[in-house]
């Protein structure tokens, strides 16, 4: 199992089909060829999986000249609730700051219920792109940016 098995894992788990979220592995794959993109994988224990154990979280980042962007964060649904995605938020935070981001960016579905866990971290809205996400029945939901500065 390599890591890219062990983050679509996760992702298959972790991302309902209805809202059109999950990437594939071909996708997932081709970001981690560029030296800017960055995973992390978390374990139920919320250490680093050892060798063939399976993530239960993931993290995908991608950094650019003072700032980084959180791609896609999932924890399985059965390990949520259990400080998992904070976790792997510090990780990512952590990792930013030595990279000398000055802001973390990410952005989500209007309707996500993971905005309670991005806003008691600190991230704040910052803006709206309107019918941005397509959802299996059709309808279409707003994107909302967040930021959190890292300085």
């Amino acid at each position: 199992m390599d890591d890219v098995d062990r983050i679509m894992g996760v992702m298959d788990s972790a991302f309902d089909p209805h809202w059109g979220e999950a990437w594939t592995r071909t996708q997932v794959g081709d970001s981690l060829v560029f030296p800017t993109t960055h995973y992390n994988l978390i374990a139920s224990s919320g250490l680093t999986p050892a060798e063939g154990e399976s993530a239960v979280g993931f993290t995908l980042v991608r950094a650019a000249p003072g700032e980084d962007e959180l791609l896609l964060i999932g924890v399985i649904p059965e390990m949520r609730g259990h400080g998992l995605g904070r976790k792997l938020l510090d990780s990512v935070a952590d990792q930013a700051r030595l990279r000398k981001a000055e802001q973390l960016f990410l952005e989500m579905r209007e309707n996500n219920p993971a905005i309670d866990l991005y806003r008691s971290f600190g991230f704040s809205p910052i803006g709206r792109r309107k019918n941005y996400y397509r959802i299996s029945d059709g309808s279409m939901l707003d994107a909302i940016t967040f930021a959190l500065p890292l300085l």
